[in-house]
């Protein structure tokens, strides 16, 4: 039987007027892995904060069993920006010991693509202080993946990974023996990873069995059978099962019974876009071209990211754009965005970009636009049209579209100045959307936003007739909302993948792959070592490191010693003096090791 870990005991939190929540009662226990999901504001982090006991709450009662170990990583890191990565990841641990240990080795290559730590200036030594608030989370949750806990709290563990990364940590969590909970509105990670799920929703908490997929499924189910949601939900979340049992390979862990059961509940209901008839409508709007690159070459300063690109992209285009940071997505849309606006005069280092005559184009960049905090939300919307065209005979009002992504009639005359960073991100997005442009651009579109509001941000880009390219570490989003995936393997090609982002993945490890067999071998005079040498040396690697623990011991019973006695500077010079002997003893012990670990 699993044991218990935490006990949330009719928990109830008030903000204001607004109960978060009220009431709940949940538990967590060995070998649990729990998504928590929900609108943004409806108490997710809050939730898991007093799990971890770092917020109080109103009423109730949360409870750790004895000697649990926790491990959070928060919104908010809590690093010594005065310290080191190599002070705060790794602490005082000897670069045998460490280097060593093969978790920790994962640990480092998955989150920052090698022991040396490649991009930070000075590797493990970089000082902390002056790295992005990207940098510093990548440090943060390695720093808690390295430790042994029995328990682990994400509170959006994806941000500021790129898709490899977050391969990478889903595998990572998959194998670990530690209880996790974590929020997150990456989908696809959500499916690879939980077991369970946590809906936070208007005080309350649902649970359900199973992944991302399951809970889909579930919750329209229980919608259907209670219908107790307005029925443009009810539709969205039909819409979104629709897709995952059709488009997507089906991850349920289900019984046949229950597959069969969500196979009856969308039999009616149709693929979520009629591709044909927005190809039709996006070429009568955008006429035959709309960006063609000729021999294209991008740079960011003097470092060039794409060499002799040659692509189309045509009307009604939904291309997803994936790479390796650095590898120059972001820049490839601003060259093409540059020649569009300049209407060709401005060009990128090399080659030409032409931009159809018919092109209006809408770039989201991942830079949230600066509004006047004073104007209120509606009227935001309303300064660049009071009706949008969607396509199909689909008409919305301003206020229509605001509320379709989550500002509802009280929000919309929130102050801009008081909305939260997703907030601001929606209502940039709305904005682009009511100018009807035809060609999106959309940059990290996913940033902020609750997984409620992303498919509700699905659905509307169904419909838009258009040509789209979405750059995105959100897997899901990606695969849900364009139908080609084209990849920048950092070699300054773009590629167009028939199976992609699994092919990415697979093309990426195979690179890697590559590029360590062609790596020289670090020049030396040792000839080869044999089998037997091999063994002697493994046998030499444990005697050293049996040394190494009782130099390690009787180093510390020598501080003590000096701690006790100083005030006998006699007896403190002498134990002075052994205990540099101590330190050279265990340096040269510390360098064997490293000689023979080749050998080994």
């Amino acid at each position: 039987m699993a044991v218990n870990l935490v006990n949330v005991e009719n928990v109830s939190k008030v903000y204001g007027t607004r109960a978060l929540l009220d009431g709940v009662s949940l538990g967590v226990s060995e070998g649990d892995r729990i998504g928590v999901v929900g609108r943004n504001g409806d108490g997710k982090t809050t939730l898991i904060r007093m799990l971890a006991k770092l917020e109080e709450a109103d009423s109730g009662r949360v409870t750790h069993s004895g000697g649990l170990r926790l491990g959070v990583l928060t919104q908010h890191d809590s690093l010594d920006p005065a310290a080191t990565v190599r002070h705060e990841v790794i602490r005082d641990m000897a670069d045998h010991e460490w280097a060593g240990n093969a978790k920790i080795r994962d640990v480092l290559t998955g989150l920052f693509g090698g022991l040396d730590l490649p991009g930070f200036p000075k590797g493990l030594d970089t000082v902390i202080g002056p790295l992005s608030g990207g940098e510093r989370r990548r440090i943060a949750l390695a720093k808690l993946l390295i430790a042994e806990q029995d328990l682990i709290v994400l509170d959006e563990p994806t941000n500021h990974l790129d898709v490899e990364g977050i391969a990478w940590l889903a595998q990572h969590l998959r194998e670990r023996r530690s209880a996790l909970v974590c929020v997150t509105h990456d989908r696809w990670f959500l499916d690879q990873v939980c077991t369970r799920m946590w809906d936070v929703q208007r005080g309350v908490v649902h649970e359900y069995e199973g992944g991302y997929s399951d809970y889909v499924f579930a919750r329209a189910e229980r919608e259907r059978i209670a219908a107790s949601e307005e029925v443009k939900r009810q539709n969205l979340v039909r819409k979104e099962l629709a897709w995952l049992r059709r488009g997507a390979p089906a991850r349920t862990s289900k019984p046949r019974f229950r597959i069969e059961a969500a196979n009856e509940l969308i039999k009616d209901v149709p693929p979520p876009r009629d591709s044909s008839e927005l190809m039709k409508f996006a070429s009568s709007r955008l006429g035959k071209t709309v960006f063609d690159l000729e021999d294209v070459t991008v740079q960011a300063g003097p470092k060039v990211l794409l060499k002799h690109v040659t692509w189309h992209l045509g009307p009604g285009d939904r291309i997803g754009l994936v790479g390796v940071n650095g590898a120059g997505k972001t820049s490839l849309l601003r060259a093409m965005a540059d020649a569009a606006r300049s209407e060709g005069e401005r060009q990128p280092a090399g080659g030409r970009i032409v931009t159809g005559k018919t092109v209006k184009l809408a770039y989201l960049s991942q830079e949230v636009a600066e509004l006047d905090p004073t104007l209120r939300v509606l009227e935001a919307v309303q300064r660049v049209r009071e009706r949008v065209d969607l396509g199909k005979g689909r008409e919305m009002t301003a206020g229509q579209l605001c509320e379709t992504f989550g500002f509802n009639k009280e929000k919309q005359w929130t102050p801009v100045g008081d909305l939260s960073g997703g907030e601001r991100r929606r209502l940039q997005l709305l904005r682009l959307l009511m100018d009807e442009p035809n060609v999106l651009f959309l940059d990290e579109p996913t940033n902020d936003l609750d997984i409620e509001t992303l498919t509700q941000l699905e659905d509307v880009l169904d419909g838009w007739p258009g040509s789209m390219i979405v750059i995105s570490h959100d897997r899901f989003f990606v695969e849900r909302t364009t139908d080609r995936v084209h990849a920048l393997l950092g070699d300054g090609t773009l590629r167009m993948l028939p199976r992609g982002i699994d092919e990415y993945l697979e093309r990426r490890h195979r690179m890697e792959e590559a590029a360590a067999a062609a790596a020289p071998a670090p020049v030396t005079d040792k000839p080869a070592v044999s089998a037997a040498d091999a063994r002697a040396a493994k046998k030499e690697l444990q005697r050293i490191e049996r040394q190494l623990d009782k130099t390690s011991a009787r180093e510390t019973k020598l501080h003590e010693q000096i701690a006790d006695n100083a005030t006998d500077f006699e007896k403190v010079a002498k134990l002075d003096a052994e205990l540099r002997e101590l330190v050279a003893e265990r340096e040269e012990l510390e360098l064997r090791w490293l000689e023979l670990a080749e050998d080994a």
